[in-house]
């Protein structure tokens, strides 16, 4: 889905001052929607009014966007755009570089077994599209019970996009190439809406999109979650939202709206879920400041958000079922959720993978490395802090303000902290936990909202800093360039280093040359031992999700009568004996009881065989495997028990 182009109406400038609302590039504009583009606008200066200026009505173009930025770049409008979306893909490319060394020999990050998860949903993407099945639910894992894939990670649409990929290259180049274009495609949709829907200077919309696609929050999370950094779509959503609350085309605006939160939501419904309540602080936030103004722009914002709900209730009918009430669904989150919540220090630390940070920088501070959502840094802090306080009389600013606050403060989880430590003292989260979709909800996650709001604010800072009326001032250029090298120096210590990468376990060539095919019937199960939940999930990526498997990596419910979340599932008797087994923890003896149990375990799976790769203990596993299902044989780099007597 292309994103939604702006029409001659969205970038017709408005006022900029430092009173009253930012006009038609700031949240919601005061100035009617007719406002004619050859109008100069005024531009904003610390203190004051500026004064209307001839120069400033010529640096903006019809368009919208800075028709002076692109002559002291020495570049057109289209080849700017072009230079900055190159930019940021080098730099995607740098922070995923150590995976590119071996697709096929490492894994990125520090989160293995997500993303062997999400290579294989990607893997199940594509055999459902060659296969015809069913996108949100399958029992190709966790056989045969299966999985909910509405409840987990689904990312039905990028899997749909990336199946001709995935067929030819495989799940994990496809996996490599989702997590690096998700960090250059958020910072470039960032960079063009901010270009030209809010500010005029191309310099502050770049950094702005910098911001909010590379910040700690997202480099941290491309350990292992696509489904959270794919927010190319979140920008195009924040700004359809607002031209709804203008009012005009509030039934082609409400479509589009809804075309782009139902592409979103087979994207992510994570991603979605924060983008809605992002919005929803955006309305509050509005309402505070400008309460007539707020309630005024309700009527077509409500109407447009109507028609977007109707389409999206329609698109999404079947999932929304699944996602609550189709088997396998869950409720909740696992664990406490102060376990996966931030400490109010880590805003002014360094993440990980942080030029300024190191292995230790964050230790303490969040969850683990992945959620790593806030770790800004002192400097950034303080520059993003100074520019509120010097736009403090504009209308966007406070509203982003109280965004960024307020996300930060659902963030920390349901009770204060006090360095490292967690205090008993309530904090507002807890007044929703346990609402329904809260409740399933990483607290961590919920700066990333406030990502987007100082990336926002530091693009509207830049562009002030570079207004004409500002420029033309001695001081103020004098200020400006005082402020770029402030700027910079904030920027710097928080940019991304490469995210490390470490290898992957082997898979038997049994399984990646397709001989697995000749033993095992389309549908059937596979079971490698031992049983392990990610040796399943590697072998049936390897395959293309060709056979079942028993476990896995995956979110499910406590019991078929207790839908509360837990991570994975009970394993069965005889997976846990062979478990017991290949770690030295029992011997080789087995009784009638175990026959019989394993016999009815692999009915249980509807398995057509069991697989013995290379393993330390293999003669042992052996001997137990025969004396269970009768002697083995030898199939390419494996030994095989071919258990169909006992399956069918």
């Amino acid at each position: 889905m292309t994103a939604p182009g702006p029409d001659a109406r969205s970038h017709d400038p408005a006022p900029l001052d430092g009173t009253e609302a930012v006009g038609k590039r700031g949240v919601l504009t005061d100035a009617p929607a007719s406002t004619s583009t050859t109008e100069p606008p005024e531009v904003s200066a610390p203190g004051r009014r500026a004064e209307r200026t001839d120069q400033a009505a010529s640096a903006v173009d019809p368009g919208g966007a800075s028709a002076d930025a692109a002559p002291r770049w020495g570049l057109g409008r289209g080849r700017v755009d072009l230079l900055v979306a190159l930019v940021y893909l080098a730099w995607a490319f740098w922070v995923t570089a150590r995976g590119w060394r071996d697709v096929d020999g490492r894994f990125l990050g520090s989160r293995p077994d997500d993303q062997g998860f999400n290579e294989w949903m990607l893997a199940y993407a594509a055999h459902a599209v060659s296969h015809l099945e069913n996108p949100f639910f399958t029992t190709l894992q966790n056989a045969p019970s299966g999985v909910n894939l509405m409840t987990n990670v689904g990312l039905q649409l990028p899997g749909l996009v990336l199946t001709p990929v995935t067929l030819l290259f495989g799940p994990a180049f496809s996996y490599l190439l989702f997590i690096t274009l998700n960090l250059a495609g958020t910072g470039y949709a960032w960079y063009h809406v901010l270009s030209r829907h809010l500010v005029r200077s191309r310099a502050a919309a770049f950094v702005g999109g910098l911001c909010c696609g590379f910040a700690p929050a997202l480099v941290s999370h491309s350990n292992g979650h696509p489904h959270i950094t794919a927010q190319w779509l979140v920008p195009f959503i924040l700004w359809r939202v607002v031209r709804l609350a203008r009012g005009g085309h509030v039934v082609r605006d409400g479509l589009v709206l809804g075309a782009l939160v139902t592409a979103q939501f087979f994207v992510s419904l994570e991603i979605l879920f924060l983008t809605a309540l992002g919005c929803l602080m955006v309305v509050v936030g509005f309402l505070l400041v400008r309460p007539r103004e707020a309630l005024r722009r309700a009527r077509p914002l409500v109407a447009g958000l109507a028609i977007t709900g109707v389409l999206v209730a329609a698109a999404a009918a079947y999932p929304l079922w699944m996602q609550f009430a189709g088997p396998q669904h869950r409720v909740g989150h696992p664990g406490n959720p102060d376990a996966y919540a931030l400490k109010l220090g880590s805003y002014v630390r360094y993440a990980t993978e942080s030029i300024a940070g190191s292995p230790t920088s964050a230790s303490g501070w969040a969850p683990n490395f992945t959620e790593q959502a806030s770790f800004y840094g002192w400097s950034l802090l303080v520059v993003a802090l100074a520019a509120a306080w010097w736009l403090r009389r504009e209308v966007v600013v406070r509203v982003l303000a109280l965004v960024a606050v307020a996300s930060a403060v659902f963030s920390v989880g349901t009770t204060w902290t006090w360095d490292t430590r967690r205090t008993t003292v309530p904090a507002p989260f807890a007044l929703v936990d346990n609402l329904p979709v809260f409740d399933s909800m990483v607290a961590a996650r919920f700066a990333l909202i406030t990502t987007a709001a100082l990336g926002v604010l530091l693009a509207v800072a830049g562009d002030r800093l570079t207004a004409p009326a500002l420029r033309e001032q001695p001081a103020g250029r004098l200020a400006g360039g005082l402020a770029a090298v402030a700027a910079l120096a904030a920027l710097l210590p928080v940019l991304p280093t490469p995210l490390p990468a470490t290898g992957r376990p082997p898979v038997p060539h049994f399984v990646t040359s397709g001989e697995w095919r000749e033993h095992v019937a389309p549908g059937r199960t596979l079971v490698p031992v031992p049983v392990a939940d990610m040796t399943s999930l590697h072998w049936s990526t390897a395959a293309l999700a060709g056979f079942a498997v028993p476990q896995g990596y995956f979110l499910a419910p406590t019991s078929a009568t207790d839908p509360t979340g837990r991570w994975g599932v009970e394993p069965q008797p005889t997976a846990k004996l062979l478990t017991a087994v290949a770690r030295g923890q029992r011997d080789t003896m087995v009784t009638p009881a175990d026959v019989t149990q394993a016999r009815a375990d692999v009915r249980h799976w509807k398995a057509d065989v069991v697989v013995l790769p290379r393993h330390p203990r293999q003669d042992r596993l052996r001997a137990v495997l025969d004396a269970l299902y009768g002697p083995g044989q030898r199939v390419d780099d494996v030994w095989l028990w071919d258990v169909r007597p006992y399956t069918r």
